[in-house]
């Protein structure tokens, strides 16, 4: 388990796996080569699965069944999954399939829900590993004026029957054992990007439920998946993320909606016309680190469900991805409203959270108070930087370089004038 002065390992090709996990994968192998295929991860397979474990079988909007057959088609095809991380995928699906009916069945018997106003979130952005966690988390420990989406309920949007607003949430202890699960199978990825139960997470995850989500490529290779994602149109995904956060915000009513992650970089498009009024907190890093420690988490994520992890394509992928991302969003910076939009960077971020935070607040017109202030002083000093270990990683892990990087972000540094980094080891 990592802990403070432990570095994360390097070695992306020889994923780390537990013993009792080997075994189980070995034993996958021998039964799959005898003909057993493992886990079904058939469209008609996934759905009865969550029929019967709900009596639903109201699932709203179909068209989430065609994104759902692309990424089941494109893990069977490209992911390389070894038999334990296929158990894991199945699983996974059928909780969103799971959710999707409960929160479908929640809908019509509680049609007030969706008239729920929800049109001014916080939304925290930047490239992978430029802070996001650390601004997302400082402003979410002001919970009289914000409501984060925490892991628990990331997880699982729906409620366990007659278990709403119940202190003692089901849901919340499925989580820890998640989060226990994770830290067994992968216990470097914590020094990454923490995954705790009752803590603030990724809204990305939101987007599971009706399968336009980033998460599957950024933990399994599934490249026609993610090609195919990235040419859409993603006004349909946010309307259906707007219904999940007055679902949650229905269950849990209290201050405004900050929420964080990259994929929103490629749609601020659709941000705007789904939240006519929310507001972007957008930070900025050297590329060159950004890059590398993005690429070393997700080839960390990827070796949890296989054995087989190509740091290099996920260098490749990666780079050009990042490269579209933030390309994508000065573009339509230049088209939106300037009011809309704060820059921070991470270097001042480190060297001031104080003083970040109390700007971040005047552009949002809230009063930092001396009480807020402190709040920000006793985080920051109960979350200091590699608490959960160092991240180490190397831009040549990835078969790339540092002059590769800065000249194909150059427009973006420029723009933002964000300075250089020394490099990690």
């Amino acid at each position: 388990m990592n802990a403070p002065g432990r570095t994360t390992s390097k070695s992306y090709t020889r994923p780390y796996r537990p013993r009792l996990i080997a075994i189980i994968n070995g034993i996958g192998r021998v039964l799959g080569g005898i003909g057993y295929r493992g886990s079904s991860l058939d469209e008609e397979s996934l759905i009865q699965a969550a029929m019967r474990k709900t009596g639903l079988a109201d699932f709203g909007n179909p068209s989430f069944r065609g994104r759902m057959k692309l990424l089941t088609g494109s893990i069977d095809a490209e992911a390389g999954l070894n038999p334990f991380g296929r158990f894991m995928v199945r699983q996974n699906l059928v909780r969103f399939l799971v959710n999707r009916l409960k929160i479908e069945e929640a809908l019509k018997k509680h049609p007030e829900i969706l008239e729920i106003p929800m049109d001014d979130p916080v939304i925290v952005v930047g490239l992978q590993r430029t802070g996001t966690t650390m601004m997302h988390r400082m402003l979410a420990a002001d919970t009289e004026n914000f409501r984060f989406l925490a892991s628990w309920e990331a997880i699982n949007p729906a409620p366990l029957p007659g278990k709403a607003g119940r202190t003692d949430d089901p849901r919340m202890k499925m989580a820890v054992i998640a989060q226990r699960a994770l830290k067994y199978m992968a216990p470097d990825f914590f020094a990454i990007h923490p995954v705790e139960a009752r803590e603030p997470e990724e809204d990305c995850l939101l987007f599971d439920f009706d399968f336009w989500s980033t998460v599957p490529e950024a933990t399994m290779r599934v490249p026609a998946f993610s090609r195919w994602l990235e040419e859409q149109d993603h006004t349909e995904a946010y309307r259906y993320f707007k219904k999940i956060l007055q679902f949650l915000y229905w269950q849990n009513p209290r201050g405004r909606w900050i929420l964080k992650t990259p994929q929103h970089m490629e749609h601020f498009d659709e941000i705007f016309t789904v939240f006519p009024n929310a507001r972007i907190i957008n930070t900025h890093r050297d590329p060159s680190r950004v890059v590398a420690s993005f690429c070393s988490m997700v080839s960390h994520a990827y070796g949890v469900f296989s054995d087989r992890v190509d740091p290099v394509e996920i260098g490749r992928h990666w780079s050009r991805k990042t490269l579209k991302m933030v390309t994508h969003a000065m573009d339509i910076r230049d088209r939106s409203g300037g009011g809309r939009f704060i820059d921070v960077h991470y270097a001042d971020l480190m060297k001031d959270p104080v003083g970040i935070v109390r700007r971040v607040y005047g552009f949002l017109g809230i009063p930092f108070t001396s009480d807020k202030e402190k709040r920000i002083e006793r985080w920051s000093k109960e979350n200091p930087q590699n608490k959960h270990g160092r991240h180490s990683y190397r831009l040549d892990d990835f078969g790339l370089t540092k002059n590769e990087i800065t000249r194909s972000f150059e427009t973006y540094r420029n723009r933002f004038s964000i300075p250089e980094e020394q490099s990690h080891g």
